[in-house]
Formats: structure tokens, sequence, C-alpha cells
């Protein structure tokens, strides 16, 4: 509070206002004689600043000083005691100024020097208050501040396990289709490496990022659509019919890839049963929706699909992941991220 920019203009305001509350109480017999009211506003004033700018200076030094600086006893109880002996100080050389500028004899008065030290109290005890208030806000705020930078530390590493999780889920998968490819088609199984390497580089680059273009992992799909046609030829349809717009905008990395391989997971792929994907775009949403064929032995859940989905987008977006099953249709609406919106929600 003491090293205010503004703090001159203060130490007068607060000169202006003693010297009118003292004509306003007593008049001009502050003293037991009656200086020019500018000596008076001038001593008032030379008090105000002494004690404010002696109490700046031992604010600098209370930190500065191992001693003073101890977290035994409170920095503000030790600004108030060493205020204290500035205040007898301040007062007793504004008096002997005020003596020597209106040649009076300088022997103290005990009775002058009483009242001008009574009066600097007063403007300490205010100062005091006053710092007081201001270094409890400060603490507050970086207490607020320190919270919130945790809060944030917690919520990056927390993004961070979530994205990490899909790598050993989908490479895990690719194995198991290359193991059964390896043996019976040889140039497949070629191609298939080829390619995955890279859909597994898209996410190797896609792990150091929060969101990509729709375009990007649109691009990346391709590549993984190529994978699961070797596996699957045409019991697998995946239909896109996406705007030029929703192109430009961004989504959660790998998202899609996630999503597919879900679908898979949980509904059978046959020449009976033609499993269809389609994605398409409305209103800022990217929605992935299939039709339900679901396997009759199903496989135990690894909690990495939707959870993992949803979660990651609630640090991303205020817009929920939308999802809705009906008997013959599932159906996941994705956020289209704008990257003005994301920074601003998130910055």
């Amino acid at each position: 509070m003491f090293n205010t920019r503004y703090r001159f203009v203060f130490i007068l305001l607060l000169g202006i206002y003693s010297f009118l509350n003292i004509l306003f109480t007593v008049g001009n017999n502050f003293f037991d004689f009656s200086p020019p009211d500018y000596f008076l506003l001038l001593v008032l004033t030379i008090v105000v600043t002494g004690v404010w700018e002696l109490n700046r200076l031992l604010a600098f030094a209370i930190p500065a000083n191992p001693m003073l600086g101890t977290r035994k006893i409170h920095p503000l109880f030790i600004q108030f005691l060493g205020s204290v002996g500035i205040v007898v100080v301040v007062s007793w050389l504004s008096l002997e100024l005020l003596y020597l500028v209106l040649k009076m004899p300088l022997a103290t008065n005990p009775k002058h020097f009483t009242l001008l030290l009574a009066f600097g109290f007063r403007v300490n005890l205010f100062l005091q208050c006053v710092n007081a208030i201001v270094y409890y806000i400060t603490q507050l705020k970086e207490a607020q501040l320190q919270a919130e930078q945790f809060k944030q530390q917690t919520a990056e590493a927390h993004f961070q396990v979530l994205r990490n999780q899909i790598n050993p889920h989908f490479l895990f998968n690719s194995f198991n289709v290359l193991s059964t490819l390896v043996y019976k088609d040889p140039d497949t199984s070629s191609r298939f490496i080829e390619q995955l390497s890279l859909v597994y580089r898209y996410l190797l680059a896609g792990n150091e990022k929060k969101i990509v273009t729709l375009k990007e992992e649109m691009n990346f799909m391709e590549a993984y659509l190529f994978l699961l046609n070797i596996r699957f030829g045409n019991n697998l349809q995946v239909t896109k019919h996406v705007s030029e717009k929703a192109f430009q905008q961004y989504i959660a990395p790998a998202t899609l890839q996630l999503l597919v391989e879900n679908v898979i997971k949980h509904n059978v792929v046959s020449k009976k049963e033609t499993l269809v994907i389609d994605m398409y775009d409305t209103e800022d949403y990217l929605y992935i929706s299939n039709t339900i064929r679901e396997k009759q032995d199903k496989e135990e859940s690894t909690r990495v699909g939707l959870q993992n989905i949803t979660k990651r987008y609630q640090f991303l977006s205020d817009k929920p992941v939308l999802i809705q099953k009906t008997k013959e249709k599932f159906t996941v609406g994705l956020p289209l991220l704008n990257v003005e919106t994301h920074e601003h929600t998130h910055s």
C-alpha cells in the first residue's frame, strides 16, 4: 500500500483533510500559540509524509531482513511496532522544524509534542489499517491465482491421461488385425503396415495437440478406414456428408477413430448384417450415427470410449457431447469448436 504510485497525491489529500478537520474542531488553537494557517498545514503534511515514507522503507526492509522477515512473527505486527518509533521520531522532528521556522526556542514543549504525537499516531493507525486491508486482499488474490493455476495444472494432467489412453488401445486392436493378415496375404499386410504407420504417426502428433481441424481429422480417417476396409471389405460402409464450413472448425484429435472403433467393437460386421456409419454436420455439431447390430457376446468394456470423449470435451467446450440411442440407430454428436471461442473460454 505504501508504495502506490499515487502516494504523494494521497499524502497531500490526507494532510489537507487533517488540517481542515483541526480547523473545524478546535480552530487555530491546536497549540497554545497561533501559527499561520499555511504553517499548520505544512507541519501536518510533513508529519503525514514522514510517517508514510518511513513506513514504506520499513515495508521494503522487512522481507529483505531474515530476522525481521521470520514467519514466526506476522509482518503486519512488525510493521506496526516499527511504525510506533517512526511516529515518535517524525513528530519530534516536525515540531523542531516548526520552532525553527517560527524562530521559537528549540526546547521541546511536552504539551506541543504530545499534541503532535497524538496526531501522528492517529494518522499512523489509519495508514496501518488501510495497509492491512490491502495486504490481505493481495494475499487473497495470490491464493486464488495459485488455486486457479493448480486447478489448471490438474486439469491439464487429467486431460493428458485421457489422451494417452487412446494410443495403447488403438495399437492393441491394430496388431490383432495384422496378426490375422500376415499369413493370409503378405502383400495386403505390407500395405496395412504402411497405412498403419501413417495412422499412428498422426496419433503421435495429435497427442501433442488439444484440438485439430476437422479436415485434418477426416484426412486421418481416410487412412484409418483403409485399414478397416482391408479387414471388413464392403461389410462396413461409411458415408460422409460434411460441409466446407465444418471442415474449418475443430474437434479433439482421434475422436472419430475412437467412435468408429467402438462401433465395430459392439456391433456385428458381416455380409448378412452390413454395418453402416454416417458422418454429417448440422448446427455446429458433427454427428456419427450407426445402425445397431449388437453382438450377442459383447466384449468387456475398457471404459475408454464415450467416457473418454465426454471428459475430453468437458475441458474443451461448454457444449456437451450428445448421445442418442433408438431401436435402429446409435448417434453421437461432437461439438465443433471455433479457435476464438475455445481460447476465450479456456484462457
